[in-house]
């Protein structure tokens, strides 16, 4: 095999042209944003594209899109008890998470450690919507309101959350609703009033944009974030100090609209693609499990283990076969201990570290499904104790 096939797009997506063509043009382009000269104002100009760009990928005002360094910036912005509303100044008593929340939202932003607490899932990866219920009336009562955060889809597993059912429940209670849609902004729908967030994280780089690159936004102009991560300057309305980083902001605004022109041939692509894929799987290995397969799950990802195949040995003898798969999410592989996603579901450690996660991308063919299954056999049937569920 002579060239290489990436299958792990919810790591990172391969930059895509548009936004390749953009960043070089950007590049050639002097001025700060900040400057009231031609220059400055030419770069100015496109920034503010680029904000329109990613806020028409959301349904958002352009107005509210803040830049960051990336979905982890964005994140750690949004979780703060500080969100000002108008005639309600007092900060927010709780951050309520679910228990499969990517790490950037697990470490609570700003809130005290004592103020964050865990909201259980079901075994097929869904946030427990009583469970939440339950304790924002618990709060509600005891005079406390809570910012709910919860991914729209989840990294590992692809499992789609019911966001806009936690959002009626966050709002009864008086509280706010942030939703993590790094996975989903680009890929599937991702409008930010039918979601019924008040906050929503994207990143550039997972639908092919530049590496470095995110944002928050916000339902409303009238929110406001009065704790500002990075201090010092006016730039971002004031919600994020530093000089503008135009020619990623520029990729990162190609890359959003191109996502958003292609969102449903690209859906539709990776959907079947997926098909394909877990078909394959399953007659490799009948004994194959794939994780929340029992609920709605983002096109193109499939996390699968083969009971008594390491998925550390199984990733490494494929990526010797010339394919990128991952173990679970990027911010976990090379820790030892399992994925706390399929922890949080039930699955014990022995299966969670058989856990391999295949996702794919808009350039993805079937040859190369077809290439990965071939591969996958012959790690399988190598690696499986037993051949009994390996097909000849």
């Amino acid at each position: 095999m002579t060239d290489r096939i990436y299958l792990d797009w919810n790591a990172t997506a391969p930059l895509r042209p548009a936004a390749r063509a953009a960043m070089l043009a950007a590049l050639d382009q002097a001025g700060n944003p900040s400057s009231v000269h031609g220059e400055g104002r030419a770069a100015r100009h496109l920034v503010e594209t680029a904000r329109e760009q990613v806020a028409a990928l959301v349904g958002a005002e352009a107005r509210n899109v803040v830049f960051t360094s990336g979905g982890t910036e964005a994140n750690a912005l949004a979780l703060t008890p500080a969100i000002e509303r108008p005639g309600d100044r007092a900060p927010l008593d709780r951050l309520l998470i679910s228990a499969i929340e990517h790490p950037s939202v697990r470490s609570g932003g700003r809130f005290a450690r004592e103020a964050v607490e865990d909201i259980p899932v079901t075994a097929d990866g869904i946030v427990d919507l009583a469970a939440l219920e339950q304790r924002l009336g618990e709060l509600a009562a005891a005079g406390q309101r809570a910012l709910v955060s919860i991914m729209h889809a989840n990294n590992e597993t692809g499992v789609i959350q019911p966001v806009a059912a936690a959002a009626d429940l966050a709002h009864t209670a008086g509280g706010l609703l942030h939703v993590d849609a790094v996975q989903t902004a680009g890929r599937i729908s991702c409008d930010i009033k039918a979601l019924g967030a008040d906050l929503v994280t994207v990143s550039g780089h997972k639908l092919g944009g530049p590496q470095g690159t995110g944002a928050l936004i916000k339902a409303s102009e009238a929110l406001h974030l009065a704790d500002p991560l990075i201090r010092g300057g006016g730039q971002e309305r004031g919600s994020r100090a530093g000089t503008e980083n135009v020619a990623a902001i520029v990729g990162f605004g190609a890359a959003a609209q191109a996502a958003f022109e292609a969102l449903e041939a690209e859906d539709a692509q990776t959907a079947t693609l997926r098909a394909r894929l877990e078909a394959g799987l399953r007659e490799i290995a009948a004994d194959t499990v794939f994780f929340g397969a029992g609920a709605e799950r983002l096109p193109n990802t499939t996390l699968f283990a083969v009971s008594g195949v390491k998925a550390d040995t199984a990733v490494i003898a494929l990526d010797l076969a010339g394919i990128a798969v991952s173990s679970g999410s990027a911010c976990s592989s090379g820790k030892v201990q399992p994925s706390h996603v399929l922890a949080a579901m039930g699955f014990g450690p022995a299966l969670a570290k058989s856990a391999i996660r295949v996702s794919l991308g808009y350039s993805t063919t079937e040859i190369e499904v077809d290439q990965c299954l071939g591969a996958w056999k012959k790690v399988c049937g190598t690696l499986h104790k037993g051949s009994e569920g390996i097909a000849a």
